[in-house]
């Protein structure tokens, strides 16, 4: 469906002509995993108050809930991103905490507030984002919430199974265990860091690496293999997403699990980008790499003695881990770089009131 004109149509027709294309033909639909028998019996299609589940085996259902817009949404206010991006970025961000957990999605609820502002184009590209990332996920968007707002919200519940007894947790952790990273962290802390600021610094980054730090914003993909390789074979005994930033989700797995960790700095991967921005902000690459950001990358801890076939599962789906630390019996989490030992450097996202784009060059906590 195309517009040639801005329409500002009412929120039934909204709902029931802007939206029908992109949840048609769901019921019925076999979405379990795994050899887990579920069946989306009412989909968003039926039109109900809620999407309902045949769960015809035993069977853990993981459900979690996160609202990602809000009035600071700054590269989205800047008008670097699209109604479509947040969307998309809206169903990663939930589907990403299942998979964290092991789970294999299974569906999105979402909740899409708009002001009258947002014209039926606008207010479709967000649905479409959703529906794109739902999609490229493997799962379904089986409705929610639609309706008016003094701005535009979003919110999301997704839904993940995974077999009993599988699910990861943030705690498990044991001394020994070696601390992993998924890929590089620090890319969409890195954007809002870079451009917001951008016309004060003394160079501007090349047209590719800019294009880098906000594709990382448009599409970022949530880690489901590498969560179902980590609880199907009990690789894992601890994980969690990095959607707080890398030295957010260290120390979250620390409390968790009742033990410490020691980072070697040496092996915590830095993207070039994030390299450059922090050149451009005067702060350590490091630090920037490991604070607020958003990358949906998967920390997790295995035993020493898993590690090679952890590899070997990894590499057969074209997936890779990146080995940066050790849990230790000493509580607290220190980098490590050759002779020198200190705090985690960077800051960690614990919703604070100062601009975002500051976090990476506040000293870190001692």
């Amino acid at each position: 469906m195309t517009f040639s004109e801005e329409k500002y149509s009412d929120e039934p027709t909204r709902v029931q002509q802007l939206v029908k294309d992109f949840f048609s033909d769901q019921s019925g639909a076999d979405v379990g995993a795994d050899g887990l028998p579920v069946t989306l019996a009412l989909g968003a299609d039926a039109k109900d108050d809620c999407a309902v589940y045949d769960i015809g085996a035993p069977v853990t259902l993981v459900v979690g809930s996160d609202y990602i817009r809000g009035p600071k949404f700054i590269l989205y206010e800047m008008g670097l991103l699209s109604n479509f991006d947040i969307g998309y970025y809206l169903a990663a961000a939930n589907i990403s905490d299942v998979a964290a957990m092991g789970a294999t999605p299974i569906g999105l609820l979402s909740v899409i507030r708009y002001p009258h502002e947002l014209d039926d184009a606008g207010f479709q590209d967000v649905v479409a984002g959703v529906h794109q990332a739902c999609t490229d996920f493997g799962t379904l968007n089986v409705g929610g919430d639609i309706g008016n707002a003094e701005r535009l919200i979003l919110s999301g519940t997704a839904l993940g199974i995974c077999p009993p007894g599988k699910t990861l947790k943030r705690s498990g952790a044991r001394p020994g265990d070696l601390l992993c990273v998924t890929g590089t962290c620090g890319l969409l802390g890195a954007a809002v860091a870079y451009f917001p600021k951008r016309d004060s610094f003394t160079h501007t980054l090349p047209a590719d690496v800019e294009k880098e730090l906000l594709d990382s914003w448009r599409k970022p993909r949530a880690r489901v293999a590498e969560g179902r390789v980590l609880a199907q074979k009990s690789f894992a005994t601890s994980c969690q997403d990095t959607s707080d930033g890398l030295k957010a989700t260290i120390e979250q797995i620390m409390h968790a699990s009742g033990v410490g960790f020691r980072i070697d700095e040496r092996n915590v991967p830095v993207a070039p980008a994030v390299r450059m921005v922090a050149e451009l902000m005067k702060v350590e690459p490091l630090a920037l790499t490991m604070s607020a950001s958003s990358d949906f990358q998967l920390t997790f801890t295995v035993a020493p003695d898993d590690v090679s076939a952890c590899r070997a599962e990894f590499t057969d789906l074209g997936l890779d881990f990146h080995v940066i630390g050790e849990a230790t019996e000493e509580r607290g989490a220190r980098g490590l770089d050759g002779e020198r030992s200190r705090p985690l450097p960077g800051v960690a996202w614990k919703h604070q009131k100062s601009d975002i784009s500051l976090l990476a060059s506040e000293p870190s906590d001692p």
